[in-house]
């Protein structure tokens, strides 16, 4: 189970963050081109809003920032506790007020949902999420099965979901390795990354229509299962006409990346 902590929302995003965003859109245009379609309804900005997203690579999360701004919004993300514990960088994210995701105790598993719910309920800031936890390790790099975690304070908070589909930004910047041990395992990393810019990879982004969670009972049995599900979907759906060139395997091979899964929600030719 998750604890998630904030600061109460800013109505407008905090300085440093906004010009975190203006610096990740230089880089997104600097390293590729970048192309939005879709956008969050007007009737659904300034208000709680859950965005959910596949994830593709290490770089996606920069290229999410760039298309978000693109379309006058400011993100938060729900971030590791590792991550915003990090020097120099966590303290920066902290202040931006991005909500915290811990493990917590399975004593304390249902008030600490229950704050993360009410965490949700009350921003005023989009907040994005990955449903599957991890980079996909399916071969196509279609979205994995995912967890049901985003769905379920989805549905307790009461709140939309606009499903984010992306593609591209796995060619930035290779996997790498699960672990850190010494600079050697940051060497593909740095390899990829600065060829990037002479690469020019394409990402496009794609802000889909809010999923229609109206038919799940929140109180029924499975009713998160079934929220993931429609999600997932919509994910998925999204994803389709963004890599209709390749629709089994991504042309560019990243040798570090794991393939040791199958996407369940692989559309199915």
């Amino acid at each position: 189970m998750f604890a998630l902590q904030q600061d109460e929302a800013p109505r407008r995003a905090p300085a440093i963050w906004r010009t975190m965003l203006n610096l990740d859109r230089g880089l997104v245009n600097l390293v590729g081109r970048l192309t939005v379609t879709g956008s969050v309804p007007r009737e659904l900005r300034g208000k709680p809003l859950l965005m959910a997203a596949n994830h593709i690579g290490v770089f996606d999360a920069f290229v999410l920032m760039a298309a978000c701004k693109r379309i006058g919004i400011n993100p938060r993300f729900m971030l590791a506790g590792g991550i915003l514990d990090a020097p120099v960088i966590g303290p920066a994210l902290k202040v931006s007020g991005h909500l915290r995701v811990d493990r917590a105790k399975a004593a304390t598993a249902v008030g600490q949902f229950a704050e993360a719910a009410e965490a949700l309920r009350t921003t005023r800031e989009p907040i994005v999420v990955y449903p599957e936890g991890r980079i996909s390790h399916d071969p196509g790099l279609w979205p994995e099965r995912g967890k049901t975690g985003a769905a379920r304070l989805a549905l307790a908070a009461g709140v939309p979901v606009i499903p984010i589909s992306q593609w591209g930004a796995h060619e930035a910047v290779y996997w790498g390795t699960e672990t850190v041990n010494g600079p050697a395992d940051l060497l593909p990393l740095a390899k990829s990354g600065l060829s990037a810019p002479l690469r020019r990879p394409r990402f496009k982004v794609h802000f889909g229509t809010p999923v229609d969670l109206s038919d799940v009972e929140p109180e029924r049995p499975g009713a998160g299962v079934r929220a993931h599900a429609k999600i997932m979907q919509a994910i998925t759906d999204g994803l389709v006409p963004l890599r209709r060139h390749e629709p089994v395997r991504p042309r560019f091979y990243d040798p570090t990346r794991p393939t040791d899964t199958v996407s369940p929600w692989k559309p199915q030719r």
